[in-house]
């Protein structure tokens, strides 16, 4: 105790009798003498000059893709059933996709009786000839209406099968992105 007292007037003093000194010892980087570019050019294949903007920060929530909107001549129970489908996802798979999409249909009432197939990969076949469901010619799932469902093929899986919410995709799961499975079809009801 004896020892610190003098070593903390000491160092007090030298703070008050040598600002310049004692601002030198801060701990912040020196300012940059000349800011980076708003801009990066670039020569392109043709030989032209070309500018892009130069990223400044990470954003994490930027959308890659555009919400999707409602196709009024599709049933509006689809777009109830993606809302529902949305309301009782997790944010991680439980393996029960076509589980889920099943219960959102049925309860929003898009479907009367509960589908019997097994896999999910079955699911577009069976809305089509027993619910009244046909296929879309959409073969991008960015561009499938709200409500529509989504059916994706797996080689020795059960597949998966996914409802195009407003800005994403629901199953027993929400995503932003849609499966990474070769998609089987696109499927709505009237």
């Amino acid at each position: 105790m004896k020892k610190v007292l003098p070593l903390t007037l000491f160092s007090l003093c030298c703070a008050a009798l040598f600002p310049a000194t004692a601002s030198a010892l801060s701990m912040s980087p020196p300012p940059r003498s000349n800011p980076q570019p708003s801009k990066f050019v670039f020569k392109d294949a043709s030989g032209k000059a070309t500018s892009v903007d130069v990223v400044q920060s990470y954003q994490p929530t930027k959308i890659v893709r555009p919400f999707t909107t409602a196709d009024r001549q599709l049933d509006p129970k689809l777009m109830r059933a993606a809302t529902i489908a949305e309301e009782r996802a997790h944010s991680h798979s439980g393996r029960q996709c076509w589980h889920a999409v099943k219960d959102a249909l049925l309860a929003s009432g898009v479907i009367s009786s509960r589908p019997t197939t097994v896999y999910a990969k079955q699911a577009g076949q069976e809305l089509v000839s027993n619910y009244g469901f046909r296929k879309l010619a959409v073969s991008d799932p960015y561009q499938a209406p709200v409500g529509s469902v989504l059916v994706y093929n797996a080689s020795r899986a059960a597949g998966h099968v996914e409802i195009r919410t407003k800005d994403g995709f629901a199953s027993d799961f929400r995503s932003k992105t849609p499966s990474r499975r070769p998609l089987l079809g696109v499927f709505v009801k009237s």
